[in-house]
């Protein structure tokens, strides 16, 4: 688009008076008085107009060319036109400067050549000459809530318009703001000054835009908003990139000079269906991994320590920009961009970009459901509700505190799904966790009776926000290849993971917060009395396959006086100990794919706290080093085995052995991959005891005759109870727990075993029990 203006506004029909202040003569014979309206100029010096660009800038009218600006500290202002000519200026009034010539038939690309008090002469480009910055077919996705690549239109860009005179460099501003009367941008280019630089209303678009010549990357802005109270707010910018961090407000103007070395990555994802793959998530809070490293300094450790450990995703609570730390993120201010106290936004796409050439993939929090309440962010942006539902029973988090989406207007909506393909994207990232699904969902979600509105059916269902997480899903794996979806829903919502167009949410995954409820009420309940609660690990089978569900052992379950995973069991430090490395294994064989926060990996003892670090000195103790190693034995294996993960949403990936156990406190169960199960399937047996006693002579029904080897065995945790890792048995031709064939093994108390079939070029004649070369570390 060209910068210059070529629909001139009509011009003002009252004159303004002559000059009052200082002026030269004009440098063209045919200058005559400048016509301008003087209740524009009143409006703009009271910070009220609207349509700025009809008063400044240049207009055709019936006296001819006519040439406005402000500049109030200025002593003598000029305009050199492109056809070379040079026009005087007269000051009208409060640093308004006009003139009005019939010499010039036509607009012209000009500078304004301006003198202050220091006697030099600046040349500047006026931001009034410039033709709209947002073109209608923009406007119409926009107010239609269809604009999928939203941010690359509204926020501050970068631009460069070539003219007559020369390139001219500056920065386009664009927000919306329906219902304001005026905005003005303001920030480091102009001193911060709330008349200067007023911005003009598209229409009835409600976006409001200001070409701004000479601003540049690194500059920090905001926008000033009349409402329609008349009182002026200031406002961080909705669609920022990049922001100061609080309690400082401003936006920043920013672009990317990150060069992505993550093609290999990128073109293996867009064939891939990691719904089907192996997913073992580490989920990650910034600012208390490793506190004072930010995202360089995670680019190398934490990538290091993700790729020793085996995972193949990482999961970071929200990065998004908000202002209070113990939030964890999830009171955002700054949708658009990540969090400045632990770096820029290109290094943040370098933590992505060395994630993925290390091979893990990067899931991120968002958060949708809400939005902080402080008065410089989205609350009330343009002085009334816009951001949020104007009605309190709907736009009102009673929980949380914080105010709720309104779902249902289209620039809103528009707002939230754009944003999820934002990071998508933009950022490379390979999956998006949603958070708060189920406060989206319904209604009443934390309301009482006549605290909430029901929908247009009579229900509690928020037919709204069902559309936006539809939309959202769809739009996201129409748009990005490869990537997943994930909800966190913590109520029996049918169809969370079903596709739209079948009715279903749309997700590629759910979180399954009743198995994580129902575990962790078993581990915190003492081995004598396990078997009085044997069903709430066996209860998970009853719906595992429902949905697509991912395992979450997250952050939310290590604080608020939760305790530390470690601590959810009793007895002696080993025997707790024993349980968490036997509770491990129980999870990575589990259908579903698994999530642990960090800490969890090596037993940290202390609640999680986002302000300090974790308590790294604990892997120089053996005890929790050895959890450490097990993480990295269990992805290992993991990995390797396609049983453990290929059918995890499908019945025909597991097979119960023993879920009524109930005496002992153990479980006993098949995985499977695709194929025949009697002959080439790949497959997995499980067994895990979690009472206190070791059940010897065990025997385990197993699909398929020949050698078994042991590949996993969570014993270890001391040096006196080594584990069997490697050993070989035989099934024999027995039928057991609906098998045709049977082995023999030790299950110690509080440990889990997995066993595999040993490849057909290692089967040799049978033999009872025989030692095999340990596929991980002896006594791990």
């Amino acid at each position: 688009m060209s910068p210059e203006r070529r629909t001139p506004p009509q011009p003002g029909s009252t004159p303004s008076p002559t000059s009052s202040g200082p002026s030269g003569p004009s440098e063209t014979s045919g200058a005559s008085d400048p016509h301008l309206d003087d209740r524009a100029v009143d409006a703009f010096l009271q910070g009220r107009n609207g349509q700025p660009h009809d008063l400044l800038g240049h207009h055709l009218g019936p006296g001819g060319l006519t040439i406005s600006c402000y500049r109030p500290l200025a002593t003598s202002v000029r305009a050199r036109l492109d056809s070379g000519d040079e026009v005087q200026l007269q000051h009208i009034r409060d640093g308004i400067w006009s003139m009005t010539s019939p010499d010039f038939g036509s607009t012209h690309d000009y500078r304004l050549l301006v003198t202050y008090g220091d006697g030099v002469e600046h040349e500047q480009d006026d931001p009034y000459r410039f033709a709209p910055t947002v073109g209608d077919i923009d406007r119409h996705l926009i107010n239609e809530g269809r604009h999928e690549q939203l941010w690359t239109v509204l926020g501050a860009h970068l631009r460069n318009y070539p003219g007559p005179m020369g390139d001219v460099w500056g920065v386009a501003f664009a927000v919306w703001a329906p219902r304001a009367t005026a905005v003005h941008v303001i920030g480091d280019f102009n001193g911060w000054d709330r008349l200067s630089h007023p911005m003009r209303a598209l229409g009835e678009s409600g976006i409001w835009e200001l070409f701004l010549p000479g601003a540049r990357e690194g500059m920090n802005y905001q926008f000033a908003i009349r409402g329609a109270d008349d009182i002026v707010r200031f406002k961080s910018d909705p669609m920022a990139r990049m922001t100061e961090v609080a309690p400082k407000q401003a936006a920043i103007v920013t672009e990317t000079h990150h060069v992505w070395q993550d093609e290999a990555w990128m073109e293996r994802r867009k064939g891939a269906d990691a719904h089907v793959g192996p997913m073992s998530i580490y989920e990650v809070h910034v600012g208390s991994w490793r506190q004072g490293l930010g995202y360089r300094g995670l680019a190398e450790h934490l990538v290091n320590y993700v790729r020793d450990a085996g995972f193949t995703h990482v999961e970071f609570l929200p990065v998004m920009e908000h202002p209070y730390v113990p939030s964890w993120g999830y009171h955002v201010t700054g949708y658009y961009a990540p969090s400045s106290r632990w770096g820029t936004p290109d290094d943040f796409r370098h933590l992505v970009d060395e994630l993925h050439q290390a091979g893990i993939g990067v899931i991120l929090d968002w958060v949708p459901g809400h939005f902080a309440t402080d008065d410089w962010a989205l609350a009330r942006f343009d002085g009334q509700p816009l951001y949020e539902h104007p009605d309190k029973r709907l736009g009102w988090h009673p929980e949380w505190g914080s105010n709720v989406f309104d779902y249902g207007r289209p620039e809103v909506r528009n707002f939230l799904v754009a944003n999820a393909i934002y990071w998508l994207e933009e950022f490379h990232v390979d999956g998006l966790r949603v958070d708060g699904v189920a406060s989206m969902l319904y209604l009443d979600y934390a309301r009482q009776a006549g605290e909430w509105v029901p929908n247009r059916h009579g229900g509690r269902e928020n037919l709204e926000a069902v559309a936006l997480l539809q939309e959202t899903n769809a739009t996201a794996y129409k748009r990005v290849g490869g990537i997943v979806t994930i909800a966190e829903e913590s109520t029996a919502w049918p169809g969370v993971t079903k596709p739209t167009d079948q009715g279903g949410l749309g997700f590629g995954f759910k979180w399954n917060m009743g198995w994580m409820n129902d575990s962790l009420s078993y581990l915190g309940e003492d081995p004598l009395f396990r078997s009085h609660h044997h069903g709430k690990l066996t209860f998970s089978l009853m719906y595992a396959f429902s949905e697509n569900y991912v395992l979450p052992i997250s952050h939310d379950e290590v604080v608020h006086g939760k305790g530390s995973l470690l601590r959810k069991s009793q007895g002696s430090r080993e025997e707790q100990v024993a349980t968490l490395r036997a509770f491990l294994a129980y999870i990575w064989s589990h259908p579903g794919k698994q999530l642990i926060f960090m800490g969890c990996e090596f037993g940290q003892e202390s609640e999680w706290s986002e302000g300090r670090s974790l308590d790294w000195w604990l892997l120089d103790l053996p005890l929790h080093y050895r959890v450490h190693n097990l993480v990295k034995e269990l992805n290992g294996i993991y990995r390797a085995n396609p049983a453990l993960w290929e059918l995890d949403s499908h019945p025909s990936g597991f097979q119960w052995l023993d879920a009524d156990d109930a005496a002992h406190s153990t479980f006993a169960w098949l995985r499977f991959g695709t194929g025949d199960r009697a002959v080439d399937a790949p497959v997995v047996a499980c067994v895990v005891n979690f009472s206190g006693e070791t059940l010897e002579g065990y025997r385990v029904g197993l699909p398929r005759p020949g050698s078994w080897r042991v590949v996993l065995d969570t014993a270890g945790y001391h040096p006196g109870a080594p584990s069997s890792t490697g050993v070989v048995v035989e099934a024999r031709p027995e039928a057991w727990q609906q098998q045709a064939h049977a082995a023999t093994i030790t299950v110690p108390r509080l440990s889990a075993v997995w066993l595999v079939p040993e490849p057909a070029e290692q089967q040799s004649a049978p033999t009872a029990h025989r030692r095999a070369k340990p596929t991980s570390k002896e006594g791990s």
